[in-house]
Parts: structure tokens; sequence; C-alpha cells
């Protein structure tokens, strides 16, 4: 009897344990799920209006009351993105981009990544870091201003050369053409120093033994790269493309909209869905559309990250995202 009390309470003792243990997990979990049960669950309810022509009534113009008595249209508000002309050149343009970017910034991040690990002088690898990385958290409303320094007609710093070697200013912000390259440096500006980082971090939790033997074995400096640094990539270069496929629906509105100054001659090339959503909103004030336009998106990206992710399991199942 006593040996059975005292495993009566050992179990008791043990299950107050994980009781605790458990409660203290649950706590550390606890302001993470309710920020994303408050801002990403609950928003949801939201989805309803792109099925809906949403009025705002005088009488009672709460969120939930306007919802529930604004008239039913179905699919109506998603028309709105196909039925115009612009429709073609800001789907063009928003796949374009993303997926041309989505590759070169591979390209570029893995190749800085790579040159950094190689700096040996850590106050000069530091220093290159956070002057790589400081980009990423100016917004773009400050960026166009520093782009305007460069492309102002009147007093930019293009402009200032050109007059003063007698060759005729170009205006920036009246020529189409330019603009794809001029965003594609804008955006590798911005956002390559941090994946650059993630991949330079990536490197640096490489055994350093692998390097050793691939150097006694005689590889030069560009094998080692190629041999064993790129193949410890290629789980982060997956799981990170996966997930920037699932954005190839969405545009950084900012830097389409705030960089080009929103200027209308640039229509055929700065044109993509976030911009439209915008513009149709502004002109429209109907919330139904733009609703429904971020419904697309969003569901876009939903279907390209399972495809991306399916198709990676079947071909190397420890790369995938889940």
């Amino acid at each position: 009897m006593a040996r059975l009390k005292a495993e009566a309470k050992g179990k008791e003792r043990g299950w107050g344990n994980r009781r605790k243990k458990t409660i203290l997990l649950l706590s550390m979990v606890a302001p993470g799920a309710i920020w994303l049960i408050l801002l990403r669950y609950l928003p949801m309810f939201g989805i309803i209006l792109a099925f809906k022509n949403y009025k705002i009534y005088t009488k009672d113009p709460s969120l939930f009351n306007n919802i529930m008595h604004s008239k039913w249209v179905g699919l109506d508000n998603f028309k709105f993105m196909f039925k115009t002309s612009d429709s073609w050149v800001m789907i063009r343009n928003t796949l374009g981009y993303n997926l041309f970017w989505i590759l070169l910034g591979i390209i570029i991040a893995v190749s800085f990544a790579v040159m950094l690990d190689q700096v040996t002088n850590k106050f000069v690898a530091k220093s290159y870091q956070t002057m790589m990385f400081f980009p990423y958290f100016l917004s773009w409303v400050v960026a166009s201003y520093f782009v305007l320094a460069f492309l102002d007609p009147t007093r930019g710093l293009i402009a200032h050369f050109q007059k003063s070697h007698g060759m005729s200013v170009t205006n920036w912000y009246n020529e189409a053409s330019y603009w794809p390259f001029i965003l594609t440096i804008a955006n590798m500006w911005k956002y390559i120093g941090y994946s650059t980082i993630l991949y330079l971090a990536a490197i640096t939790g490489i055994d350093a033994s692998q390097y050793e033997a691939a150097s006694i074995d005689g590889a030069s400096k560009w094998q080692q790269v190629w041999y064993v640094t790129i193949p410890h990539l290629k789980t982060m270069i997956i799981i990170l493309f996966i997930m920037n496929i699932g954005k190839i629906f969405n545009a950084d509105f900012g830097l389409f909209y705030s960089v080009p100054l929103n200027s209308g001659p640039l229509f055929p090339t700065t044109q993509v869905i976030d911009t439209y959503i915008y513009r149709t909103l502004m002109a429209t004030h109907n919330e139904g559309m733009s609703t429904a336009a971020s419904l697309i998106q969003n569901f876009v990206g939903f279907i390209c990250i399972m495809t991306a992710n399916t198709i990676v399991r079947k071909v190397d199942e420890e790369s995938s995202l889940f």
C-alpha cells in the first residue's frame, strides 16, 4: 500500500510539473497568438465586402451595420479588374517585374553573401553589411527623393551632367522606356541587403572543416564556393523562392507609386495591380472592388505557394517549406 501511495504521489507530482511547464509555454506563445488572431484572422470577416456594394448608412454608420445592410452583388466586384483596357498592362507588369526580381535577387544576394564571407577584416565586413542593410529601413517616400535628386530634369545630378557636357537633358518622368531599369535598380538597392544578410548567416553556419577538406583536395576558391557553399544554401534559396512566389501577384505599392511620382506618361511600365486598385478606389470610392482585387491577389498567391511547394517536395522533400 505504501508503495502504491508513493507511486500515486509521484504521478501527481509529474502531472503538476507538466501542467506548470504547459502553462509557462502557453504564456510565452500567447502574445504572438493573440496578435495573429486580432490582426490576421478577425479581419478576414471583411472578405464579405468583396461580394457586396458597400454603402455607409447615416443612421447607424458602424462597420458591422454597413456590411450587413449593403446590397449583395456576387462576383460583380471582380469584373472590373478584367474588363478595363489596362488589365493586360497591369497584370503583365506585376508578374513580369516580380518574376524577374525574384530570380535576379537570388543571384545578386547569393553573390554578395559569398563575397562578404571572404572579407577577413571584421570591421570592414560589418561596415559593408550595415551599408547594404540600411536602405531596407527607408520608406519609398524617402527613396523617391533620392531618385528625384538624380533624375530631376531641372536640378538633378544627371541633368546637370548632361548640361555641362552639351548633351540634351532627358525628361525621365515622361519617358516610360527607362523605368523598367530604374525600378529594378531601386528595388535591388532597397531589398538586396536584407537577402544578403540571410544568406550570409547561412554561410557562417557551414562547418569550416568542409572547406579545409576541399582545400586539401586541391579545390580553388571558386570550386569551394560551387561545391561546398552553394549546396548548403540550396534549402534557404528554395524556401525564400517559394515565399516570394506567394507574392508574385502583389506589387510593392510604395515603389510603383512614389518613385515614379505617380506620373501618367509612365503608366505603360509603372502601372501594376496595387496602384490600379488604389486609383480605382480613389476614383470610385468602391471598397468592394478593392477588397475583391485583394482577395484575388491573395488567392493566386496561395495557389502559387502550394504549387511551388508541392513540386519542390516531390523533387527534394527536405527543401520544401512544409
